[in-house]
């Protein structure tokens, strides 16, 4: 065990006076081992903090090299690890000293992803996963961490743009703490209860931030943006067809459903699994921002209807995943309403600008009209992975659609007649459920609405000023349009700006890609008309130092990957 730090004390459970650590019962001497587990977390904890601290480190250390276009990568060897007390000067805010850059960087400038990492069938021998038969204990885990840390991408450090996430913060790691400590399942009110009126209220909150603010409105957490589409079409289908919930769909006619051309596959995942078929699902053209045109989805609503198909509902989309086009919520809600269909917003992505009034302003005018809107705080506000809602404008309809006699289980019985629902699991198709929402409130009780909003401000200035730096750029060619959107920046690499067959584009973004991650840089790419384009993604923690970096490894990597021609 590491030495506790100057003036701490090791956790010794309390001895009874008969010298057991157990109390005796009725007066009878107590034969099973006594308890130590407190004991033994304790030490664990302190033994793990000396490998995770310098993790974290390592991205707080990157940051500072990022700007000359380099790093020294995202992986981080732990071989040995550091006492805490190595990085107090990290807390207490003071300049880097050249012997922890020395020490922090182990074996020197290493890659984005560990040599053994680059492919499964060369990392599969360097973890040597084994399942032992006998105890390995402390050392076995120990090593098992060392291990896992030094061949995974760590998302702490800026040059991690490849994703709609980026890194947690202190509040995060330590709220899924308290959830591992509380290890429970947020099912049923009785064995969670702090945890599910917790819930309850954080997703009223959350959900009046979107003007979803009647008396039943709320919502439930869910594993995933994804799982939280795919719930909100359950629900639109159960208010539509009551009948499906018993009987299936075979009265229900031809259902289709309207997504954006530009939507997550998941609303078209959700079909196929819930008897609409891929065939149902409508994709409604989008102007050249990558937003739906609200004429093109009534136009196909009317003609679904004459075809004597049966619409129900439309998912929109509050920042695509690509390009980060907010759709035009209010006009969509107008075709909604003239055709009676379920409207759901899709804002796993983009829909945490509702804690900012500068940001939400046009990106999410008309939301309140919305049936359910699905967001992820996981992605733009760094909550950790996974935290996720559907919110509703009506609870009793989502208990409709989901409710199942479990008696067994639940065992809910409101007294005063009011509808009430403390028995969470019968609102969702997962009954064992982890209280992801605790993670959001206390990241919310950390920060408040304002540090929320200060956050995402910032990272929006920050995506805006790398899309001008690109557009000023003579080698690039963007595909993003002014004014960015979202935090997503796409362009071409193309020397003069002439771009090249897109068989060719594809090529250098591709290796540009690759080439970037042994400079500690990881950038994502996505198909278009041209060939592959880049995607980046800005966070929260993105500083105008680290872009201008970015843009420097691109051009020198990119010229290298033309030269190569």
């Amino acid at each position: 065990m590491s030495a506790l730090r100057p003036g701490a004390q090791s956790f010794i459970p309390p001895t009874q006076p008969n010298g057991s650590s157990t109390p005796p019962v009725n007066g009878a001497a107590q034969t099973d081992p006594p308890q130590n587990r407190a004991a033994e977390l304790h030490g664990l904890l302190q033994e793990f903090t000396t490998l995770i601290l310098p993790y974290v480190a390592a991205g707080d250390l990157d940051a500072a090299l990022k700007e000359t276009g380099s790093g020294h990568g995202l992986s981080f060897s732990v071989e040995e690890g550091y006492a805490p007390s190595e990085l107090g000067f990290m807390w207490a805010g003071t300049a880097l000293p050249d012997d922890y850059v020395d020490s922090a960087s182990c074996a020197g400038r290493t890659p984005l992803l560990s040599p053994p990492a680059a492919n499964p069938k060369t990392l599969a021998p360097a973890l040597d996963l084994s399942f032992p038969t006998k105890p390995g204990g402390k050392h076995a885990l120990l090593a098992a961490a060392r291990g896992i840390l030094t061949h995974s991408t760590n998302t702490w450090s800026p040059g991690f743009m490849d994703k709609l996430y980026g890194a947690t913060n202190a509040v995060g790691v330590v709220s899924d703490l308290l959830l591992s400590v509380l290890n429970t399942n947020a099912h049923v009110y009785h064995v969670s209860p702090a945890l599910t009126l917790l819930e309850s209220a954080t997703t009223r909150a959350l959900a009046g931030l979107f003007g979803l603010t009647g008396p039943h409105a709320g919502g439930v957490s869910q594993p995933g943006g994804s799982a939280a589409n795919q719930l909100s079409l359950l629900a639109a289908r159960n208010r539509a067809f009551p009948e499906a919930k018993e009987e299936g769909l075979a009265g229900c006619g031809r259902l289709v459903v309207f997504t954006s051309a530009h939507g997550h596959y998941s609303l078209e995942k959700a079909a196929r699994m819930f008897g609409i078929g891929a065939r149902g699902v409508r994709a409604v053209p989008v102007d050249e921002g990558g937003r739906m045109i609200p004429a093109e989805l009534g136009r196909l609503v009317g003609e679904a209807r004459m075809a004597g198909e049966t619409p129900f509902y439309v998912n929109a989309t509050a920042g695509t995943t690509v390009l980060g086009s907010y759709d035009p919520l209010e006009e969509i809600a107008g075709v909604c309403e003239r055709e009676g269909l379920w409207l759901h917003v899709d804002g796993s992505w983009g829909g945490p600008v509702v804690f900012s009034e500068e940001l939400r302003r046009e990106r999410l005018r008309g939301v309140e009209r919305a049936d359910s809107v699905a967001v992820t705080p996981h992605k733009m506000l760094g909550v950790p992975v996974t935290c996720s809602f559907l919110l509703v404008r009506d609870l009793r309809v989502l208990h409709a659609a989901m409710t199942l006699p479990a008696g067994y289980l639940f065992h809910d019985e409101p007294s005063d007649g009011a509808f009430s629902v403390t028995d969470l699991a019968d609102l969702t198709p997962q009954c064992g459920r982890r209280a992801d929402a605790l993670k959001l409130y206390l990241g919310w009780t950390y920060y408040g609405r304002s540090g929320y909003a200060a956050q995402l401000e910032h990272a929006f200035g920050t995506a805006q000023y790398l899309f001008d730096i690109l557009a000023a750029h003579p080698d690039v060619v963007l595909v993003s349009q002014a004014p960015l959107p979202c935090l997503q920046v796409c362009f071409y690499y193309a020397p003069g700006r002439a771009l090249g067959t897109p068989e060719e584009n594809s090529r250098i973004t591709v290796q540009t890609a690759k080439g970037l991650v042994e400079r500690g840089w990881m950038v994502d790419y996505a198909p278009g008309e041209n060939g592959r384009f880049f995607r980046v993604v800005v966070n929260r923690d993105t500083g105008r130092g680290v872009v201008e970096g970015l843009v420097k490894a691109i051009a020198e990597t990119g010229a290298e990957v033309v030269g190569r021609k």
